[in-house]
């Protein structure tokens, strides 16, 4: 029997990553409360909340080179879940940026996105990301059918490509730490592509997230975090 088969139910898995995930989010707020964020507090969460974005996106990545090269079950049950707590983390990035840094002044912003490239590209990662999220749910897949649910999912790369590149462009000087992320989404890609389970992935993939005993746990827990239904 294969490590696919003899997977666990796992029930805290979801609840669990939902929990953690949530976490840089608490403590940010916390630490603005009390004056922990430094002296450029706007400028700190906007880092904070942007780098968590990326991890918990090219984390989502991640989980499908594993399950194709470890046959493991597990992470096809909490991508969809990572894939939308990114989402949250890019959505209050681009909120603390155009409603505590700019105000809400959309001629500022607009003239921002427009003469600023880290943040044209920041901008565009977050448009792409938004029918990702929009279309993340079993009723969309059905919709669509998962053929073409894919092909619109594909985006998430490009996504994540910008991303790196935003924040790339956003340090200037010091990209060790950026090109670090940059490295481990090619890898991914890499991987992903040139995987001998990967069309197998893609039709147990279909499945997985077409079956309602996979599926309902995470979907119950984003659509009460996201209200997406």
């Amino acid at each position: 029997m294969t490590a696919m088969k003899r997977r666990g139910r796992l029930p805290w898995l979801a609840p669990g990553v939902l929990v953690g995930s949530l976490a840089p989010a608490v403590a940010i707020v916390m630490r603005a409360r009390s004056g922990g964020l430094g002296a450029n507090p706007i400028a700190e969460a906007l880092n904070e909340l942007g780098l968590v974005a990326l991890v918990l996106l090219i984390a989502s990545l991640a989980l499908t080179p594993l399950r194709t090269v470890f046959e493991w079950g597990w992470p096809i049950r909490i991508r969809r879940l990572v894939g939308l707590l990114a989402f949250f983390y890019a959505a209050l990035h681009v909120s603390v940026y155009a409603g505590l840094d700019q105000a809400f002044d959309w001629r500022a912003i607009a003239a921002d996105v427009s003469k600023r490239k880290f943040i044209f590209v920041g901008f565009a990662a977050f448009t792409l990301l938004i029918p990702l999220a929009v279309t993340s749910t079993n009723a969309s897949v059905r919709r669509m059918g998962y053929v073409k649910w894919s092909r619109l999912h594909t985006l998430v790369y490009p996504a994540a490509l910008l991303a790196v590149i935003h924040f790339v462009w956003r340090v200037k000087k010091d990209i060790r730490e950026p090109m670090v992320y940059g490295l481990i989404l090619g890898t991914l890609l890499l991987v992903r592509s040139h995987s001998p389970f990967a069309i197998d992935a893609r039709t147990d993939q279909a499945v997985e997230w077409l079956s309602p005993r996979h599926c309902a746990p995470a979907s119950r827990l984003t659509s009460r975090v996201f209200q997406i239904s």
